[in-house]
């Protein structure tokens, strides 16, 4: 028996900055006895919980399942403990795997590469010796992943239930430069407190990731609904007419989005075209309307919730003075959206300074290694 199976407790990775609200959103899909972890959450679950929260959480990354803890001094520590797990209990010859690891505070095993790939000769000797063939590895899309954690001399190696990082919604079909990541655009969403009241924009759309990741919250849209595979499927104890059941009931929940409700727009032309098919992938995403104009051709935004990721430097076009690009959209926000909110990530959290307005609140988020902030302001 593994460890989950006698625990029922498993591990929600989520970034920095995420952590309360990535709780709260567990405790809300089911989750009991949340504590906080290094990087992420401690939770327990029943299987139809845990499938709940694998199909419908929008702040956490994955979803771990402990197999295995043990003291690891060293390498042969780990291959010792790998090599012991049955692992024909998850998968077959057949099925590909992956490892992913972390490391930290263990002098013999400073890398995680390194500590990956022992893990990863202890698995294939393990079935060699059983079976004398080993399962082929996959570094980008296996069939399971695993993952390995050690912590000074403690190790954990656990199923990832999610089947890779849970940001992968499956409606992204086209990108731009510097997108922004699924779970932070979600959390603004959240964090904005927007729940379709009123019509939402976002005058800098980029691939429309914003624009997604609202229409999916107002309109229930599970967020795994494009996923094709989650990981808990090999778990030993996994139940699928409980999944079916799970996945049909969140299903029936989804609306549809009612007119003029979300829109958004941009100076780039190729990102407008790529906002248009991620959000078209999204069932009745095409009414999202997304037009090619700069938001200083706007009239006004007035009583709407505006969310944005302006251009941080990255994104920049040709690469201009950030202090006056940012210092003109605060005017446009104070002069032309009144009665509106606007939340803005800044991937730069300098710019905070330059926009020229007083911040309601901010919060750090990071983003695809970025230390930046969410800001909100209430603009009368």
């Amino acid at each position: 028996m593994f460890e989950y199976q006698k625990t029922r407790r498993y591990f929600a990775q989520a970034a920095g900055g995420f952590e309360d609200l990535a709780a709260g959103e567990l405790a809300k899909l089911g989750a009991a006895h949340i504590k906080g972890g290094f990087r992420g959450i401690y939770f327990q679950a029943d299987p139809a919980v845990l499938y709940h929260i694998n199909y419908n959480a929008r702040l956490v990354s994955r979803i771990l399942a402990p197999l295995v803890s043990f003291r690891c001094r060293d390498r042969d520590d780990l291959y010792r403990a790998g090599r012991a797990v049955d692992w024909s209990a998850l998968f077959s010859l057949d099925d590909t795997f992956g490892i992913f690891a972390n490391v930290s505070g263990n002098d013999a095993l400073r890398h995680s590469k390194f500590a990956a790939l022992c893990l990863k000769d202890a698995v294939a000797d393990a079935f060699r010796s059983r079976t004398g063939r080993r399962p082929d590895v996959d570094p980008l899309e296996p069939a399971i992943w695993l993952n390995l954690f050690i912590a000074r001399d403690k190790a954990t190696i656990s199923l990832d239930t999610s089947g890779g990082s849970l940001h992968r919604r499956g409606y992204r079909r086209a990108s731009v430069e510097a997108p922004m990541q699924e779970t932070l655009a979600a959390a603004m969403v959240a964090l904005s407190g927007w729940r379709g009241e009123r019509p939402l924009h976002d005058p800098m759309c980029g691939g429309g990731t914003l624009l997604c990741e609202a229409m999916m919250a107002v309109c229930r849209i599970p967020s795994g609904y494009l996923r094709p595979r989650f990981g808990f499927s090999f778990l030993p104890d996994f139940k699928a007419a409980v999944w079916e059941r799970v996945k049909r009931e969140a299903d029936e929940k989804m609306t549809p989005l009612p007119e003029g409700l979300i829109s958004g727009g941009d100076i780039d032309r190729d990102a407008v075209k790529a906002a248009r098919i991620n959000c078209s992938t999204l069932p009745g995403g095409g009414g999202i309307r997304v037009l090619h104009r700069d938001y200083r051709d706007l009239s006004g935004l007035e009583d709407q919730a505006i969310l944005c990721n302006p251009p941080y430097g990255i994104r920049m076009k040709p690469a201009g003075d950030l202090a006056l690009f940012f210092k003109a959209f605060g005017d446009f926000l104070k002069q032309r959206c009144k009665g509106s909110s606007a939340t803005i990530y800044f991937g730069n959290r300098e710019m905070i300074k330059r926009i020229g307005l007083k911040a309601a609140w901010k919060k750090p988020m990071r983003n695809a290694g970025l230390d930046g902030r969410v800001a909100q302001y209430d603009l009368y």
